[in-house]
């Protein structure tokens, strides 16, 4: 984004320069206890601020109206001192779970078991569904939101069953403790099992998780706050901490400790019940209980306030999560250029001005702290045309006349087009069907459903016409391409659509007998379209290069191995993403990334991979065209599955031995041989051609 820009959108905005405390701590070592040691390739790291917000978004949805960025100066003019993704890309489905912890992993969510968010559907013996939820405490078993139905694997799980890595160990490892602010799975998102899972459960904070009377009590004290420290570090020898169990970790994880929640977080902190936000208010939740606020209130006045305590309190390390701009804090939907958005998105701005000065106040700067900022999503916007037709919202305010996602009934649609078979479904703009007793992908019931589906027409109350309600199909054998299929196949739906998206796909206990709007949601995510999908991230900080990256295709797998080589660090697991060596000056990037032959061979990597790059996009159309056929003694359907299955395969294969070579040459400076690097290139470009052919085009 040209400064001119930023210059125009200041000038356009009103605003107060808010200074920062002169105080000054003591340096992260002897705040808190122990050596942290982060050294990469431009010398010695201090801190690491990971902040990543839900549904913000880099480019403009109206042509007219700034972005969200563009409308946060302050914070972009920050993130122009390193390089901004700008060609960022997040996996399938395009939902908050599964973009964080993709984001904090570098794998997707067949090796995660999120790849469904952020709320998922079970199998259990009886051939029905129970659901759970995505968001749970890393080592969580499934998370049930109606009744167990025996499945005993944990909510996060390996292709071998296990728990995955989790993200903070490489920074314990390396004595550096590490905060988290309500980042996905890194702190207690559920008072049960949560409570019970980490404290134990006849602890007496399980009783108060499991008092009925006190569940906004127990949501303030424990959920979405946890410091995993470093071993030796004395801020877990407080009352409150807990042993830090890890019990799949890859070489182990013994004699760590941790807290949990504003109960014992804050008084470490602060010596105060509660953390005060940049308003210079204690922090509390809508019924006034001291302590975490509920996800949907972590703007940046509460959240960046919880990461500042932080970091000024000696814990060097802090991943943030930071609510959406599209709504406010109890859910009033806006639209691009309303008057309550452009208000709020002014807001953000300040608290972040706020944020950077207080943490240069406290010598937390890009000169030695590596900062990572990026959303997990974009979306689509779902309203009335606005009006006036020419506003900007910055100088000429938007208003919409109706707002909110068409919730479309596909059981009704289904049931008039006399399809009765019994399902349950992941209500979502990328649904997913689960046909009762789990039938194979091949049985006569599944294939009609299919093709049903795929034909479908659903009202649009906005334009008093029709739409297409499904864009995409995907059975097994698509999922398996797009990394959706994890290692428990009580998760595996059906098959899954990805819709229009501007319907929000619903069943018949949803209230909506056919299409109606929800103006509880405006902005719709999820699927796979690229206003979706194409979102952004930034990196500022030592051996970070200056300057907007478009040519560099990344998705969320890459920040992880990004950061770990700008720190010295390296994961125990071989991640999906590779180190973006482009963001870094050439004489600071690992010296076998260096090479062209680098560079053509990740960005080969990424297409074939990558669920949203060419091959996983054609692929899914050819999934398409396959589930909607209706040939001769299903001729089409078996040919297309077949060559799927046959390329998926093979595209596995040579992903491993892409990402292998990529690897070394990022963290054991092996050098890429050229004839191979070729090879493999050709190999995936063959790939490609044959998906796109499959696919039709």
């Amino acid at each position: 984004m040209c400064k001119r820009l930023v210059a125009l959108v200041i000038s356009l905005m009103t605003g107060v320069s808010l200074t920062a405390s002169a105080l000054v701590l003591p340096d992260t070592a002897s705040a808190s206890g122990t050596t942290c040691r982060l050294n990469g390739p431009a010398g010695p790291v201090s801190h690491v601020v990971y902040i990543q917000f839900d549904n913000v978004h880099f480019r403009r949805d109206n042509p007219n109206v700034p972005s969200d960025l563009e409308q946060m100066p302050h914070l972009l003019s920050f993130l122009e001192n390193g390089t901004v993704l700008a060609n960022h890309h997040d996996p399938l489905i395009s939902h908050t779970a599964d973009d964080l912890v993709t984001s904090i992993t570098g794998v997707y969510g067949d090796r995660h078991g999120m790849p469904i968010a952020n709320e998922y559907q079970v199998y259990g013996p009886d051939g029905t569904t129970s659901t759970a939820g995505s968001f749970a405490y890393w080592t969580d078993p499934i998370v049930y939101y109606g009744t167990p139905n025996g499945d005993s694997l944990p909510t996060l799980v390996t292709p071998g069953g296990g728990n995955p890595p989790a993200p903070w160990v490489p920074y314990t490892r390396a004595g550096c403790t590490f905060g988290s602010v309500a980042m996905a799975d890194t702190e207690l998102e559920n008072t049960s099992p949560d409570v019970a899972q980490v404290f134990g459960a006849n602890s007496p904070e399980a009783q108060e998780a499991n008092d009925p009377n006190q569940q906004d009590k127990a949501t303030a004290d424990f959920e979405g706050l946890s410091i995993h420290c470093a071993q030796g570090d004395p801020l877990c020898s407080a009352a409150g901490s807990v042993p830090d169990v890890l019990p799949d970790e890859p070489r182990g994880y013994h004699g760590f400790r941790a807290m949990f929640g504003s109960k014992y977080i804050a008084p470490l902190l602060t010596g105060q019940p509660t953390v005060t936000n940049l308003a210079g208010q204690p922090i509390t939740d809508s019924n006034g209980n001291p302590g975490f606020p509920g996800y949907d209130s972590l703007q940046p006045v509460n959240s960046l306030a919880y990461t500042l305590a932080l970091q000024e309190r000696g814990v060097p390390v802090t991943f943030t999560y930071v609510s959406s701009t599209h709504e406010a804090a109890d859910g009033t939907q806006f639209g691009p250029g309303q008057a309550a958005y452009v208000a709020q998105l002014h807001t953000y701005d300040q608290d972040f001005e706020t944020f950077f000065n207080q943490l240069a106040a406290h010598g937390i700067t890009p000169k030695n702290t590596l900062f990572f900022v990026g959303s997990d999503e974009n979306d689509q916007f779902v309203g009335s045309n606005p009006s006036p037709a020419e506003c900007n919202g910055v100088t000429v305010p938007c208003t919409y006349s109706q707002l909110g996602e068409i919730d479309t009934n596909v059981q009704g649609l289904l049931a008039a087009q006399g399809i009765t078979t019994p399902f349950d479904l992941h209500e979502d703009s990328a649904p997913a069907f689960y046909l009762h007793g789990q039938p194979a992908a091949t049985d006569p019931s599944v294939r009609t459903f299919e093709r049903a589906t795929a034909g479908l027409q659903a009202a649009n109350p906005y334009t008093g016409g029709s739409d297409k309600l499904s864009e995409y199909l995907a059975d097994p054998t698509e999922l398996g391409i797009l990394h959706m299929v994890t290692a428990d196949p009580a998760r595996t739906p059906t098959f899954a659509m990805f819709a229009n998206p501007f319907h929000w796909v619903v069943g018949n206990d949803s209230g909506c007998t056919g299409s109606c709007i929800d103006p509880t949601n405006a902005w719709n995510h999820g699927d796979v379209q690229p206003q979706i999908t194409h979102t952004w991230g930034a990196m500022v900080g030592p051996g970070v290069a200056r300057g907007e990256t478009d040519s560099a295709w990344s998705d969320h797998t890459d920040i992880q191995p990004t950061l770990m080589a700008l720190l010295g660090l390296k994961d125990d697991y071989l991640p999906d993403g590779r180190v973006l060596s482009e963001i870094m000056p050439r004489s600071e990037a690992p010296r076998a990334t260096r090479s062209r032959d680098y560079q053509e061979l990740a960005a080969a990597y990424k297409q074939i991979n990558a669920p949203v790059a060419l091959f996983g996009t054609d692929t899914l159309q050819a999934s398409t065209r396959a589930l909607g056929s209706d040939s001769p003694r299903d001729r089409t359907y078996r040919w297309i599955e077949g060559a799927l299955a046959e390329l998926g395969h093979r595209r596995d294969a040579l992903a491993a031995d892409m990402i292998a070579l990529l690897d070394r040459a990022a963290f054991g400076d092996q050098r890429i041989d050229p004839r191979q690097a070729r090879r493999l290139e050709r190999d995936g470009l063959e790939l490609i051609a044959e998906a796109r052919w499959l696919a039709g085009e």
